[in-house]
């Protein structure tokens, strides 16, 4: 069985595969218009959601097959109490693959764990978001026709950003990748990807406090927004916000070719006046949202049952009753489910559900 909850779960040779396929989808549509028919998708959303729910419906209609669930968990027997195996356990009698987004960190891989059809994480609280990723690979392939090589900058909220930490995982695999963090102190990227991730993996990265002193080198600028409620200080918020503000004059400074991505929704990190740039892909990315969800859920069903794409074994894993998780969003804290953690080669004890180090 082969699940997505983390950009890693696929071997880059199978994540090649599905953005392969989304490019084949794109430009043969016809082909897979009722590749999945008779098939269902439950999109189990416990938060809102606009761009991701509603692409992973299109991409399920447009392969032909049906699409059942709920957009607000208090319709649903959530309300009850009813935990995140036991939902599973009842919807998949009634579908053949789940979406499922979720605010506590590590839900989807407790759905996997009690599932017997494809689990797909559309996002876990601030921890992953597999399919934003796959998204944004797609976006990067289409719009400067290679991965490899590229200078990416991440601007904005590096901290609490599940988009930026997934896909800084899926570009490690990739060859001559180049980061540039551009964040302000209270939201850099956390130590244990910079050390676990770039490190250890040869990715050379470093970190800057504006745009400006960046953009001519960039392939990629990937913007998020600066979070006002992360600020314990109004003043500083008000001191640093507009170093993270994309303009047209900040982009006069950029290449002739290069993009800018945004996992959207935006608020005021990108001003209007930059989506009449050609190089604006913010918009398109969203439709390559729906084609690279299209590949992917055709390619979970195919490999349902073929033995040579399964789940990548986890080296270090135990269970532990004495050790606690104290990230009180990881879904340990919330529910009944068995006490896990992994061991890193550095020797951190860290959660299974939400990566957080315990010790």
């Amino acid at each position: 069985m082969k699940h997505l909850i983390d950009p890693t779960d696929l071997s880059k040779q199978e994540t090649d595969q599905i953005i392969k396929l989304a490019q084949d989808i794109i430009a043969n549509r016809e082909k897979y218009r009722d590749s999945l028919r008779y098939h269902k998708l439950a999109t189990l959303f416990y938060e809102p959601s606009t761009r991701t729910r509603l692409s992973f419906t299109s991409a399920m209609m447009e392969l032909g097959g049906n699409v059942l669930g709920f957009s607000d968990a208090r319709n649903s027997s959530v309300s009850k109490g009813e935990t995140v195996a036991d939902t599973v356990r009842v919807v998949e009698n009634f579908v053949d693959v789940i979406a499922m987004r979720h605010p506590l960190e590590g839900a989807p891989f407790v759905a996997s764990t009690a599932a017997g059809i494809p689990i797909i994480n559309a996002g876990d609280g601030s921890h992953a978001h597999p399919t934003q990723t796959l998204t944004d690979l797609l976006t990067i392939q289409r719009e400067l026709g290679h991965i490899d090589g590229i200078t990416i900058g991440f601007c904005g909220d590096l901290k609490f950003g599940r988009t930026v930490h997934s896909l800084i995982k899926a570009l490690s695999r990739y060859e001559g990748i180049k980061v540039i963090l551009i964040a302000p102190d209270e939201l850099r990227l956390p130590d244990y990807i910079k050390h676990d991730v770039c490190d250890k993996q040869g990715i050379d990265y470093r970190e800057v406090r504006t745009i400006e002193e960046v953009m001519p080198e960039l392939d990629v600028l990937y913007m998020t927004r600066v979070q006002r409620e992360r600020f314990l200080d109004e003043e500083e918020f008000e001191r640093v916000k507009d170093s993270f503000v994309l303009d047209n004059a900040k982009m006069a400074l950029a290449k002739e070719k290069m993009c800018v991505l945004h996992p959207l929704p935006r608020v005021n990190e990108i001003k209007p006046e930059v989506d009449s740039d050609p190089r604006a892909a913010y918009f398109r990315q969203v439709g390559n949202g729906k084609f690279v969800r299209m590949a992917l859920i055709y390619s979970l069903l195919q490999w349902k049952d073929d033995p040579s794409h399964t789940m990548p074994e986890h080296q270090g894993r135990f269970e532990d009753p004495e050790l606690r998780c104290h990230n009180s969003k990881c879904i340990s804290n919330h529910e009944a489910v068995r006490p896990l953690f992994h061991r890193t080669e550095d020797g951190d004890i860290r959660c299974v559900y939400c990566d957080s180090k315990v010790k």
